[in-house]
């Protein structure tokens, strides 16, 4: 397929600055693949179809203040760090992306407050905008990871823009008390699985879930498990040609555990439905099927590409968020919900006013 077959006219208002007051309290549309049928529900009301015996797959996955604000040494320029992964935590090596990239060279340094407790000396050059820091400190050990987390700031996504005229500050101000938005913002971008460190992205399908919608799940017999997905910046990088059988995606490392495989046996062999959580875990599922079609237990890293056609071999029901334009996200949804069905589905959206990206409304993709 092509790139240029998932475009599609998203106005700049439906994407969500701001999630639902409660998590549960954002509208999730319901597409039946094999018919093409819509139902427009709330997230509140996926307890509808499920029961005993379904199988839901979060991701356990740990969002980290990735997003931190320096200036260069000597010029005082101000400089965006984001940072991706450790590479070696003795060395204190770190992968990065830098803007503006055309002020950082190697051998530049950069700090992060007023008193430089931590500095951060460019030693590479890996792409455009990707450099490898290495990060000085008098800390020790682990004592400089979380200084360096205390610096940063949640890694929300660009379309995520705020701008916050006084209309928009008085429905926020009404929706979350007038809690300041970056205490809202770490809270509510992460989601209630989330347990190991690694992800500079949220497994943005997961927010939807409270601790009071999981327990009624639970009630209803519903059974859940997780694997680990380091969401990466990959999530969100375009996709920049359109004959996709040439695109490489970028790595995400990832650890599917045996109790997963176990409980996804357990299901498989009773028939009941296995629902992925979100394109990531999708990925990973699919990555660390066997050839016999068997899963197995795997750490390590993917990068699985995902579109249309596809057949999927774990799950046979899918929660997802309605994503962006020519995005690897939107293009997981329709490779599972058939094209014609998920384009479709989103011009609805758009019509009915669903809201787009991270922290917006979600669909569920049935049989």
């Amino acid at each position: 397929m092509k790139l240029s077959q998932f475009k599609f006219k998203l106005p700049d208002e439906l994407i969500a600055q701001f999630p639902a007051a409660y998590p549960e309290d954002a509208r999730m549309m319901v597409l039946h693949r094999k018919t093409g049928e819509i139902e427009h529900k709330k997230v509140a009301d996926i307890v509808e179809y499920f029961g005993e015996g379904d199988l839901f797959i979060f991701n356990d996955t740990k969002v980290f203040p990735a997003r931190l604000f320096g200036k260069k040494e000597k010029t005082l320029a101000n400089i965006e760090v984001f940072l991706l992964r450790e590479l070696n935590h003795a060395t204190r090596y770190w992968d990065v992306i830098v803007d503006p990239a055309r002020k950082i060279r190697v051998g530049n340094k950069l700090f992060f407050d007023e008193d430089p407790t931590i500095v951060a000396e460019v030693v590479d050059n890996t792409t455009s905008r990707g450099r490898t820091f290495r990060f000085l400190s008098d800390y020790a050990e682990w004592e400089y990871i979380e200084r360096l987390y205390a610096l940063g700031t949640t890694p929300l996504p660009k379309y995520i823009r705020r701008p916050m005229d006084e209309e928009v500050k008085e429905e926020y101000d009404r929706i979350f008390r007038g809690q300041p938005v970056e205490e809202m913002d770490e809270e509510r971008y992460q989601s209630i699985f989330a347990k190991k460190i690694g992800a500079v992205a949220a497994p943005a399908s997961c927010l939807h879930f409270s601790k009071q919608l999981v327990k009624r799940l639970e009630i209803n017999g519903v059974e859940y498990t997780t694997l680990t997905s380091h969401v990466g910046l990959g999530n969100f990088k375009a996709i920049d040609v359109d004959d996709l059988t040439k695109h490489k995606s970028d790595s995400e490392q990832i650890f599917v555990p045996q109790e997963l495989v176990t409980a996804v046996d357990k299901a498989h062999a009773a028939h009941t439905k296995v629902c992925a959580v979100g394109t990531e875990v999708m990925r990973a599922l699919e990555h660390v099927v066997g050839t016999g079609g068997q899963l197995k237990p795997y750490e390590g890293w993917t990068s699985k590409f995902i579109y249309p056609p596809y057949d999927f071999t774990v799950a046979n029901t899918f929660f997802a968020n309605f994503y962006m334009p020519q995005s690897s996200q939107l293009m997981v949804s329709a490779a599972f919900g058939g094209y014609e069905n998920v384009m479709h589905a989103y011009e609805v959206a758009v019509e009915e006013g669903y809201r787009f990206g991270d922290y917006g409304d979600a669909m569920l993709i049935i049989n």
